[in-house]
C-alpha cells in the first residue's frame, strides 16, 4: 500500500440494508494501493443498514436523526478526515477490482482535471447511458418522450473508448479533488435529491475538467426510482425546476 496519498469516500444510505453493505465490502476489500477513509452517511435508515455496516468495521458510520437528502448528508463528510481525492459512492454500485486507485493515479497524471467518472455498467456488463450534457428544459422534460433528445442527452449513439471531457458527472459514483470539493461547499443541498450531481459538476468545470475515463467500470444496480414512483417523480421535477431556475442564463 502506497501511504503517500490518502483517499477518501462517502455512501449514502436509507433503509439500504439489502444491498448497501455488499457495496461497502466491495469498496473496502477492493481497494489495494492507497489508504482509504470510506465513510457511511446514513439517514436515519429503519432496517439496520447503519447497525449492519457498523459491526462490519469497515467504515466510519454518520447516523442522521432524519433523512436530510443525497446531498446534504455527503456534505457532513467535509469536516472528517478526508484524502487528497474523495469518491462519492451510490449503495448500489459494485467493484470488482482497485478502480479508486486507478481512478486516483489518473489524477495524479492529470492535474487539470478536477472531476471524473468512470464508465458505468448494468449488472448485465452492458453500459449504463447516463447524461453527459448539461440538463436543459428540453432534455429534462422533452426527453421522457422523445428517444432523439435522450440520446442526446446521453450520449446513447456515441462508443466512448478515450477520456472525453463531459457536463454532467453522475452521482452514483464519481471522484472529485478534495481541495476542490471543499471550496465549492460540497452539494448544493437545496436539492433533496436529484440533479445536484449536475449542479456540482458544473460548478467544477469552472475549476479544471470535467471527465468521462471509459477505462475504468463500475456496476450499478440501477432501479430508476422516480420512473416507478410518484414520491420521487415528484421530487425530481422539483430538482429539475431549481436546477433550471438557478442556471439560468450561465455558462451557456
Amino acid at each position: 500500500m502506497n501511504a503517500d496519498i490518502m483517499v477518501s469516500a462517502s455512501i449514502v444510505t436509507y433503509n439500504d440494508i439489502n444491498r448497501a453493505p455488499d457495496t461497502v465490502k466491495s469498496v473496502a476489500e477492493n481497494t489495494k494501493k492507497y489508504p482509504l477513509n470510506l465513510y457511511v452517511i446514513d439517514n436515519a435508515s429503519t432496517d439496520g443498514t447503519a447497525e449492519l455496516i457498523e459491526e462490519s468495521g469497515q467504515a466510519v458510520v454518520i447516523k442522521n436523526a432524519k433523512n436530510i437528502g443525497f446531498g446534504a448528508a455527503h456534505n457532513r463528510v467535509l469536516d472528517q478526515e478526508l484524502g487528497k481525492y474523495h469518491f462519492v459512492i451510490n449503495p448500489d454500485i459494485t467493484i470488482n477490482s482497485d478502480v479508486i486507485s486507478d481512478m486516483v493515479d489518473y489524477f495524479e497524471s492529470n492535474p487539470d482535471v478536477v472531476m471524473a467518472m468512470p464508465k458505468i455498467l448494468n449488472q448485465d456488463g452492458s453500459e449504463q447511458k447516463l447524461p453527459k450534457e448539461r440538463p436543459s428544459f428540453k432534455r429534462l422534460f422533452l426527453g421522457r418522450l422523445s428517444d432523439k433528445i435522450r440520446s442526446e442527452y446521453v450520449w446513447a449513439d456515441r462508443e466512448i473508448n478515450e477520456p472525453i471531457e463531459i457536463n454532467f458527472c453522475t452521482g452514483c459514483f464519481f471522484c472529485i479533488r478534495t481541495d476542490i470539493f471543499k471550496k465549492l461547499l460540497g452539494f448544493d443541498d437545496r436539492y433533496f435529491m436529484y440533479l445536484e450531481d449536475a449542479d456540482l459538476a458544473l460548478k467544477a468545470k469552472s475549476k479544471g475538467k470535467v471527465m468521462m475515463l471509459p477505462q475504468f467500470a463500475v456496476t450499478h444496480a440501477w432501479e430508476r426510482e422516480s420512473s416507478k414512483s410518484l414520491k420521487y417523480l415528484i421530487i425530481h421535477i422539483i430538482s429539475c425546476f431549481k436546477f433550471l431556475f438557478k442556471w439560468r442564463g450561465k455558462h451557456k
